[in-house]
């Protein structure tokens, strides 16, 4: 079977960006649009995020880890909690200005699927949405949490993207 390119996925896929700062929820949105994705709604809050998931279907999270009162990592555990959740298997991609494998082992354990450190570009984008969009994340499912496989290591690219590879058992 053929790979559909990541403009012609995009095309389907309605993207929810999630940042307290305008102005980058407004270069995503740009960059998003330039990938192929017409439809980007945005949220200033992770309150308003979660009223928009209830209510707007929604097929790919992008979101901010510090932002307040509440932060990308609040917002990733109620998405990954199928008591609360109206979408828990839903793909989140973590942004932050702070590297690190702790940070990004911590995302992990929320159920992040990727990470992204700031200042992103347009290229590490890209691979993160077609990583996240095309490939196995290994995706298990409890009574607490539905999500990405959490015990993977970690790796960081040249790029800034954070991919994950399966751990040895």
């Amino acid at each position: 079977m053929m790979k559909m390119a990541l403009e012609e996925i995009l095309s389907q896929t309605r993207v929810l960006v999630v940042d307290d700062n305008a102005a980058l929820r407004g270069v995503l949105r740009v960059s998003l649009q330039a990938f192929g994705c017409a439809r980007v709604v945005e949220s200033g809050t992770v309150a308003q995020a979660l009223e928009i998931l209830k209510t707007q279907p929604v097929d790919l999270v992008i979101t901010d880890w510090k932002m307040k009162p509440r932060d990308g990592l609040d917002l990733v555990s109620h998405i990954r909690s199928p008591m609360t959740s109206p979408c828990p298997g839903l793909p989140v991609i973590m942004l932050t200005a702070y590297d690190g494998t702790d940070r990004i082992r911590q995302a992990r354990r929320a159920g992040v699927n990727a990470f992204l450190i700031k200042p992103i570009t347009a290229a590490a984008l890209a691979s993160c949405l077609r990583d996240v969009l095309t490939g196995d994340s290994g995706y298990v499912e409890t009574d607490s949490y539905v999500g990405p496989e959490r015990r993977q290591e970690t790796r960081t690219d040249s790029t800034g993207s954070a991919s994950s590879l399966s751990a040895s058992a």
